[in-house]
């Protein structure tokens, strides 16, 4: 969007110019996040967050900047420039009271390379499990790890491995919801789009786990940047025995491939999402029987959200206590929300369970456009609520924001100002 692919050309085309090829890469990155400020280009060594970038701009970063190493500080991030000093894009406001687990790589990685996303510890936690865990170890480490599900139901992840691993089935299947209907969330499509190999990682282990050797990742239509990245991972993995036959040459076989949904707001509820798979007409099944007993073809069935899944390759790199040291008490880890809304700084920030609602919308989402007063907060798509400002104070987790009376849900945020009406 916004001229960011001529922008690209235009940058490489310079570098020919200047000879500088060598000395410069040029890197097509997932979202940096902050999408009120795109195009973004970020310059390292530095950290320079250069934003609002247009096709013009990239010849004075050229010349000023990777020739001659003079930082354009007129056309940085307004907040990237104090008094003479330069700030690099983690010490900007947006960034700085986020704490990046399943984020880590968007903006980083160029997501169609899947060098790049092992220069970053990318399938260290897949080898990991593979050759020095049993399948029994890996869920004790994600229970351990205290990690719950992203989609919006909050349930203990490691719990709904173990009863799909302890299930009866001589085929099991491993699922992801990457269908992410809620309106103001996109924090699934980020993820996808910037980081799309954690996801295979993370579904192998899965894998691993409760014994399956199939997974399906059930994806809207309409993020077809999503589609086309991950379809790219697929490829690159299998490639390079990531995925297929005898993994690591360990004996373990798990193959992957993607569902295309049509749409349908209902088919992001794991029975509706399974018939979808299947082929059926997208409508919610009763339960019991869950999916961990009979899901997809009545086979015992593990389905978890992209961000769930996000984070497990880094659980299992660092262990469940780095984890379970990040949060709260009962909401272990980081969540990612899309702010939107009347914000500043609209965008995808991910922040450690326990954040207070004033810090997000004030410190990170920059305040109220206009110096308007804030109103309320709906989360939690159309299943939530609205947090007013009485409660501006509470720190975010599960189970606050159901004594609220809204929900986490998977992570919209909408602000409201004093013009809003909530009717």
């Amino acid at each position: 969007s916004s001229d960011s692919l001529k922008i690209l050309d235009r940058f490489e085309e310079l570098l020919e110019k200047y000879e500088l090829q060598k000395e410069v890469k040029v890197v097509k990155t997932g979202c940096f996040g902050l999408c009120e400020a795109g195009p973004i280009v970020i310059v390292y060594p530095e950290g320079a967050f250069y934003s609002h970038i247009s096709v013009d701009d990239v010849d004075k970063i050229t010349e000023e900047h990777l020739l001659k190493g003079r930082i354009v500080t007129d056309l940085l991030y307004k907040e990237a420039v104090v008094e003479d000093k330069i700030r690099a894009i983690d010490e900007v406001g947006f960034y700085k009271k986020q704490q990046r687990v399943a984020l880590r790589n968007c903006g980083l990685i160029n997501p169609e390379v899947i060098e790049e996303y092992i220069a970053f510890d990318g399938y260290q936690a897949l080898a990991k499990v593979l050759t020095e865990m049993t399948p029994e170890k890996v869920i004790d480490v994600i229970k351990a790890s205290g990690l719950r599900g992203r989609g919006g139901g909050g349930f203990p992840t490691g719990m709904k491995w173990s009863f799909t691993a302890n299930a009866e089935g001589d085929q099991k299947y491993v699922a992801c919801n990457a269908d992410e209907g809620d309106p103001g969330a996109f924090m699934d499509r980020s993820v996808l789009e910037g980081d799309p190999h954690v996801i295979i990682e993370a579904m192998a282990i899965a894998g691993y786990a409760v014994g399956a050797t199939k997974g399906y990742v059930y994806i809207r239509a309409e993020y077809p940047i999503a589609v086309k990245r991950l379809q790219i991972a697929i490829d690159q993995a299998k490639e390079q025995g990531l995925l297929g036959e005898d993994i690591f040459g360990t004996g373990f076989a798990f193959d992957l491939e993607i569902r295309l949904g049509a749409g349908a707001f209902v088919c992001g509820e794991e029975t509706a999402l399974i018939n979808s798979i299947e082929g059926k007409r997208g409508m919610p099944r009763p339960r019991p029987p869950f999916p961990a007993h009979k899901g997809i073809w009545d086979k015992p069935t593990l389905l978890n959200n992209v961000e769930t899944y996000a984070n497990v390759p880094q659980i299992i790199l660092k262990g469940a206590d780095w984890f379970a040291g990040i949060g709260t008490e009962k909401s272990k880890g980081t969540k990612v929300f899309a702010l939107g809304g009347k914000i500043n700084n609209t965008g995808l920030l991910e922040i450690p369970m326990g954040t207070t609602l004033r810090e997000v919308i004030y410190e990170i989402g920059g305040g109220i456009p206009n110096g308007k007063a804030f109103k309320a907060v709906q989360t939690g798509g159309p299943s939530g609520g609205c947090i007013t400002a009485d409660h501006i104070d509470t720190p975010i987790d599960y189970d606050n924001l159901i004594a609220l009376g809204s929900m986490m849900g998977s992570g919209g945020m909408i602000v409201m100002d004093e013009d809003n009406c909530m009717v």
